[in-house]
């Protein structure tokens, strides 16, 4: 049986690294692996779809899914990050707490990307902060065009400008932006972090509400599956071996620069348990009902699908029933 020869694009995460270093191979599958920044990564499988298997944004998949793009995703995800550190507000505007940007101007990156709907999701749903009362400024162009639902007050940033400078120039109140802007980097006394201690808000919103946002998750274009099916499988299976050796390999204090790492691992298994990051569905089913509900709220997707119809089948025995 020849082998299926696969191009993956993903990032360079210690998740994946047994995957590119070869560690860890699919079975049956040549992979060659394509490191590269998600921005890039998630424009070209959108707009062009460049990739056989690419590790792509969960919100952007749910869009492209949506319009009847030909690739499915599989219950993997790689990536994941809380956000209440990327909240930015402008000083003496007279925000003080997250409800106070009622009303506001708040910049945005795009609509469409992960970390921005996650942001907005948990505003809405666990600090009073009523989306439809903001004026929302959007600088770059959504990868897959989409009408934003008619409630939400939408702006474009105009050319030459950009939502860090608006927000320095106080022509914005607010920022929700996937990465931290360099106002925040240089320590700015025009701007602040919505939230003065994330991590002591992230842990609290996470014992309340169960999510730990699903930032990416993992798709395979519909040729591949349709002529091979089980590459689903043996691609799962693998992204989950290479999870397992990077969990093994963080046993060992030598492999950080972190001074305190065996505090740090403690600290994390205590609060999310031995796996955070979880391969499967069920796991994922509250995280990913929130990300599906908070899409159609906001016009992203027009239908509401169920959690099991996102994925392509997992497992072995749904795979051959599949063919």
């Amino acid at each position: 049986m020849s082998r299926l020869r696969l191009t993956l694009a993903c990032g360079a995460y210690d998740l994946l690294r047994p995957l590119i270093d070869g560690e860890v191979a699919p079975a049956g599958i040549d992979l060659n692996v394509v490191t590269m920044a998600s921005p890039e990564r998630h424009g070209r499988m959108l707009r062009h779809e460049e990739f056989d298997v690419c590790e792509l944004s969960l919100i952007a998949y749910l869009v492209a899914r949506d319009q009847g793009k030909t690739f499915q995703a599989i219950p993997a995800f790689p990536h994941r990050r809380f956000r209440h550190g990327y909240m930015v507000k402008r000083m003496n505007c007279g925000i003080e707490k997250p409800a106070d940007l009622n009303g506001k101007r708040v910049g945005l990156d795009t609509l469409q990307n992960s970390a921005g709907l996650w942001m907005r999701g948990t505003l809405q749903d666990y600090y009073g902060v009523d989306l439809k009362s903001i004026e929302w400024w959007c600088q770059e162009e959504e990868d897959i065009p989409f009408e934003p639902a008619k409630w939400m007050k939408v702006r474009r940033v105009a050319r030459g400008k950009n939502i860090d400078q608006m927000l320095l120039d106080g022509e914005l109140e607010g920022a929700l932006y996937p990465e931290t802007l360099p106002s925040i980097r240089k320590g700015s006394p025009k701007v602040g972090l919505l939230f003065p201690n994330p991590k002591e808000a992230e842990i609290d919103c996470y014992k309340k509400s169960g999510l730990f946002p699903i930032m990416h998750t993992v798709v395979i274009k519909d040729e591949i599956l349709r002529s091979n099916p089980w590459a689903a499988v043996s691609l799962m299976q693998a992204l989950q071996r290479a999870k397992d050796a990077c969990y093994e390999r963080m046993k060992d204090p030598r492999n950080f620069a972190l001074v305190w790492v065996k505090e740090l691992m403690q600290e994390q298994e205590t609060i999310f348990g031995p796996d955070p990051w979880p391969y499967n569905l069920e796991d994922n089913r509250k995280a990913l009902e929130a990300a599906v509900r908070w899409e159609h709220e906001q016009g992203m997707i027009r239908n509401k699908p169920k959690i099991e119809d996102l994925f392509f089948p997992p497992s072995l025995q749904e795979i051959q029933s599949y063919v």
